[in-house]
């Protein structure tokens, strides 16, 4: 099993922090991907943040009323060895398609 931490995001248009208002999850529960996880306000709206991959809490960080600034821990999974890693797909390196031979015409005054 890995642990891997999910940091507050960027919750859009600067926004450099959010407040807790409630954990919608506990220490020791499943959770499923896109499943709400954290109830946060920010100085625009408040908004459930959903949970960015399947696994069990391991730690949250932050009680209701705390203020945490973008980039911080906000919640620690614990996934499969096998799951662990990179998200989504790394684009492979393949030589060009099609070359374009750039030349200059120079003036002959």
């Amino acid at each position: 099993m890995a642990e891997i931490s999910f940091p507050l995001p960027d919750l859009g248009e600067g926004l450099i922090e959010a407040t807790v208002l409630e954990w919608l999850v506990e220490p020791g529960q499943q959770v499923e991907r896109n499943q709400p996880i954290v109830e946060l306000e920010t100085t625009k709206s408040a908004l459930e943040l959903p949970s960015p991959q399947a696994g069990k809490v391991v730690r949250i960080h932050g009680a209701p009323g705390d203020t945490i600034n973008v980039g911080e821990p906000l919640i620690v999974f614990e996934v499969p060895d096998d799951t662990a890693g990179i998200v989504g797909t790394v684009p492979k390196d393949e030589a060009p398609k099609r070359r374009v031979r750039l030349s200059a015409v120079l003036d002959e005054d």
